[in-house]
């Protein structure tokens, strides 16, 4: 692992205003948010404060809050966020060097509706391929070496098997050294063996495991019996 905490300095803000008024970003702010496994999901509805988070949290290292790599911070000329600009972390063993050394730094920041952009920017232009095996191409050729790689629903292109086949190179791409914070709304995603979840809401940040997700227990009912949700929406 890179880092083992991540943290936000508050400083003076009004408590009621974006994004401070959002439950997770408050107890970042108050608590910070450790990290126990390579591999972490964010969790939660639209509008929960999951993607403020992951954006923040790739800001604060130093990735593209468009998209992108360390190397290539910036490269959409945006500002920072204000939360952005107030994130900090504590290293992890492994990761001290990393953090230590702004030039050091190695990950990317993936976002599904500017993945290819991004992708684009940086010289990895998979030819005559769907955005879904764009997103599984730049995996096998870029994703490769230790960093820290922020996701945010990544598979939002993807289909069933191709959801499969990213939760391997998720696996490998820990094995070789890296470490991934995903936002996402999948149930196949959050089944990684061995992920850390966290729950996003208005409870704030809590930890969860994939049995007790909510998303996890509507497909399963939906699967089962989709006209007990249909029948809400079509009569």
């Amino acid at each position: 692992m890179i880092i083992e905490r991540a943290y936000a300095h508050g400083g003076t803000h009004d408590p009621t205003e974006w994004p401070w008024s959002v439950p997770g970003v408050r107890d970042l702010v108050a608590h910070g948010v450790r990290f126990t496994a390579p591999v972490t999901f964010l969790v939660g509805e639209n509008g929960s404060g999951k993607s403020t988070l992951v954006e923040a949290l790739a800001e604060g290292f130093g990735l593209d809050s468009w998209g992108g790599s360390h190397d290539w911070r910036y490269a959409s000329h945006r500002p920072k966020s204000v939360l952005g600009e107030r994130v900090r972390f504590d290293a992890a063993p492994r990761g001290r060097a990393m953090l230590g050394s702004w030039a050091a730094r190695k990950g990317f920041f993936l976002r599904a509706e500017t993945a290819l952009d991004a992708l684009d920017r940086e010289g990895f232009t998979p030819d005559a391929v769907s955005h879904g095996e764009g997103f599984l191409a730049a995996f096998r050729g870029k994703f490769l070496q230790a960093g820290l790689y922020v996701m945010d629903e990544p598979e939002a292109a993807l289909s069933f098997t191709s959801c499969l086949e990213l939760i391997g190179h998720i696996d490998q791409l820990v094995k070789n050294g890296g470490q991934v914070i995903c936002a996402t709304h999948s149930p196949l995603l959050t089944a990684l063996p061995g992920a850390d979840i966290i729950e996003v809401g208005e409870h704030g940040l809590r930890r969860t495991t994939w049995a007790d997700l909510e998303l996890v227990d509507h497909w399963r009912r939906y699967l089962a019996d989709p006209r007990a949700y249909l029948r809400h929406i079509l009569d």
